[in-house]
């Protein structure tokens, strides 16, 4: 077994996330790997000092519950699928542009920019768009303004790391909120404890709800599809708003350098449905948090009608933390945000796809494949009991659509023949989608395994 002390073990195992809170813009930089991911670079078996405390993969870091322990003690409601909380809502931003300038209910934006307005925050590190010419749209960054905390909103679903933010915060002083992924905010929660700068300096976490982080081979697969270069890429929206469509109908754009626009409906791409997995991170097959846990407030997108079918986005939010419990309600009281409580099953439901493949299909992974080389611990425990066949082979699909989908884009990339990668991800996710929605010959041909009569779908 490898020595799980070290950066090499972890990336070896196909565990490290490219989170970047072991890196350092010189000692141990980030970079990209040939899949399209981050990973740190440099004497990678000599591990910086407490990396196994860090590392929000290690399986000697603390988890998501010792840290939620800590951080919120006296939290009145504790659930184990989202995790200690104060209270929950549904809804969206009430004044100004948040709610139209946001991928979803402007929700993220509003308490950013309200901690600045406060003057409890005098910045804040987020990922925000760059000009696209060396083929990276979007990094962390940090805003000290309301603008340019509006500029970084919409979803982002590109690889990004916090080495440099971290490095930032570390040299400029001041009280800083970090947006981040479950693991991200997982990781700064860690480096707090071990950073007494880090600890001091940040001081406010927004978490976001999260399916899994892709690669940037997933922008490369939207040119192709939508038969465009792809060194002429400048700019990339993943979710284009439209509030005359339900939000769950995802456009993608790109943006040319010359200026011109391409954008197709997801349901059109090859590997245009989220839950089949394709170019998603190792790392994510083996957490098990959904909803930021740790994070003082999380954010996701309301996932469930009525609300799914409102394009003009809806959030939901879980406050954890009682200073931010207090800010929201003196806020909801006083029109800004249009927000409902609602309990943790509510909570649940909108994300009962990404639970169910971060719990139940975590066990069954843990059970049939586990990492090698690093004796992963997680809440989940390794478990196959009870799991039907089919649903096995959704999970075994998706563990192979996500791995393959790397290696089909870099062989279309090194012979340039995007074509191949296209068949290859559409014959992929037919084959899932018969697997999970019944559909097409694929999907009947399973029911007749199944003993499933078609009026019985």
């Amino acid at each position: 077994m490898a020595d799980p002390s070290t950066p090499r073990a972890i990336v070896r195992a196909g565990l490290c996330i490219g989170c970047g809170a072991c890196a350092t813009p010189r000692a141990r930089p980030m970079r990209w790997t040939k899949h399209g991911l981050r990973e740190p670079m440099g004497a990678l078996d000599r591990a910086p000092p407490g990396f196994d405390r860090i590392c929000p993969f290690s399986p000697d870091a603390r988890d998501e519950d010792a840290i939620a322990a800590e951080r919120f003690p006296d939290a009145p409601t504790r659930d184990t699928r989202i995790g200690r909380f104060e209270t929950a809502y549904v809804g969206h931003v009430a004044e100004g542009g948040f709610r139209a300038g946001g991928s979803s209910g402007g929700l993220v934006s509003w308490v950013a920019t309200e901690l600045l307005r406060r003057d409890e925050i005098d910045g804040v590190a987020h990922v925000t768009p760059t000009d696209g010419e060396d083929g990276v749209f979007f990094r962390y960054g940090i805003s000290r303004t309301a603008d340019q905390i509006a500029a970084g909103a919409r979803s982002r679903y590109f690889p990004v790391d916090l080495a440099a933010v971290l490095d930032e915060i570390r040299r400029i002083p001041g009280r800083y909120a970090i947006v981040g992924v479950p693991c991200f905010i997982k990781a700064v929660n860690l480096l707090r404890a071990a950073d007494p700068v880090i600890g001091e300096r940040v001081t406010h976490l927004l978490g976001l709800f999260c399916g899994h982080m892709k690669s940037a081979r997933f922008v490369d697969s939207f040119a192709w599809q939508l038969d465009v270069p792809g060194d002429a890429v400048r700019a990339v929206e993943y979710r284009r708003k439209d509030a005359g469509r339900p939000a769950n109908w995802y456009t993608a754009q790109l943006t040319l350098a010359d200026g011109r626009q391409a954008s197709r409906d997801w349901w059109h791409l090859a590997d245009g449905d989220w839950g089949a997995g394709f170019f998603q991170a190792s790392a994510c097959n083996w957490c098990d948090d959904v909803v930021a846990e740790t994070a003082d407030i999380a954010f996701g997108d309301a996932w469930v009608e009525p609300y799914s079918a409102d394009g003009r986005g809806t959030n939901v939010a879980i406050v954890r933390s009682p200073a931010l419990r207090d800010l929201i309600a003196a806020a909801v009281t006083d029109g800004r945000l249009a927000l409902s409580p609602v309990d943790a099953d509510f909570i649940a439901g909108t994300q009962a796809a990404g639970l169910r493949q971060r719990r139940e299909g975590l066990a069954y992974r843990l059970a049939w494949r586990p990492p090698v080389g690093v004796a992963i611990r997680k809440r989940v425990a390794p478990s196959r009991t009870g799991l039907p066949w089919r649903r096995r082979l959704v999970y075994r699909t998706r563990f192979a659509i996500a791995r393959w989908s790397h290696r089909m884009a870099r062989m279309a990339q090194l012979t340039n023949r995007p074509g191949l990668y296209v068949r290859w991800a559409g014959a992929a996710l037919a084959l899932y989608q018969g697997l999970i929605y019944h559909r097409g010959r694929i999907g009947r041909w399973f029911d007749r395994l199944e003993g499933i009569k078609p009026q019985d779908g």
